[in-house]
């Protein structure tokens, strides 16, 4: 008998399994989704104890719930057809005049005229629950959209922007507030919103301070503070780059991308 045939089915189900847990991830989808294996336990159970009435009525929702699943699901099943191209995204962040870029020179102008910024950068843990705290933009990633975004008088100012894939999701949106006691007194709201947003998830939080114009970045609960233009791209850098390399790598899984929490200091000499 062959064995290869059983286990190729095992692992592709595991791996179809593990997709969809990574993709509905920090979303609104996770509570749904325990809707739905509640009530389908539920048509299981009426079932096995001859509720034949409650069961017909429960089958024949099960039946229109397909339909709506996919309604309900639809931005994350675009989503993981985005992802097939995630790598290629990547790329587009890193290149020559690509996202990282218009973020950096967003950054700079707003460092030297001191206007308060928070933008934080999806990864693997999606953000969506933040998204939808904000006003939805889905605009391509400038330099100057981001300036028009953070402009003291724009509507849109307060709260953070988050970026996923290529593309401004939102502005506005707000962040958790980092309940570290031993942060530095001196850190303002914005810093604490970074702090707190990358204590939960794997993004990456920029931070450009309205009083000093210090720009700031923050990963895994950790800040690196008073960077320049060439030492938040150097950062960034180090940590997209670092993120692509272990990105299929198992002993990666396992560690967690413990590296990924420590690049921002060895970049800035802390």
């Amino acid at each position: 008998m062959l064995l290869w045939k059983p286990i190729l089915e095992v692992i592709i189900i595991w791996w179809v399994i593990y997709a969809l847990f990574r993709l509905i991830q920090g979303t609104r989808a996770v509570q749904v989704l325990m809707g739905v294996i509640f009530f389908a336990l539920m048509f299981q159970l009426t079932r096995l104890m001859g509720l034949q009435t409650i069961n017909w009525v429960m089958g024949k929702l099960l039946a229109i719930g397909v339909i709506a699943l996919l309604i309900i699901f639809q931005p994350e099943l675009r989503r993981a057809l985005a992802r097939v191209g995630q790598n290629t995204m990547l790329r587009s962040f890193l290149k020559e005049g690509g996202i990282l870029d218009e973020v950096v020179r967003a950054c700079e102008v707003m460092s030297k005229k001191k206007v308060g910024a928070l933008i934080a950068v999806e990864r693997e843990v999606g953000l969506k629950n933040y998204v939808e705290s904000g006003i939805a933009i889905d605009a391509q990633v400038t330099s100057e959209l981001l300036l028009s975004i953070f402009f003291p008088k724009s509507p849109l100012h307060d709260g953070g922007v988050i970026i996923v894939g290529d593309r401004i999701a939102s502005s506005g949106s707000l962040f958790p507030l980092t309940q570290n006691v031993n942060i530095s007194k001196s850190l303002g709201t914005r810093h604490r919103a970074a702090i707190g947003l990358t204590e939960e998830t794997d993004a990456v939080s920029i931070v450009v301070s309205e009083e000093t114009g210090g720009i700031s970045v923050s990963v895994y609960g950790k800040l690196t503070r008073d960077l320049d233009g060439e030492g938040l791209k150097r950062v960034l850098k180090g940590l997209f780059k670092s993120k692509g390399k272990e990105k299929f790598s198992f002993t990666g899984l396992w560690r967690g991308f413990k590296n990924e929490g420590e690049v921002a200091d060895r970049q800035s000499g802390t």
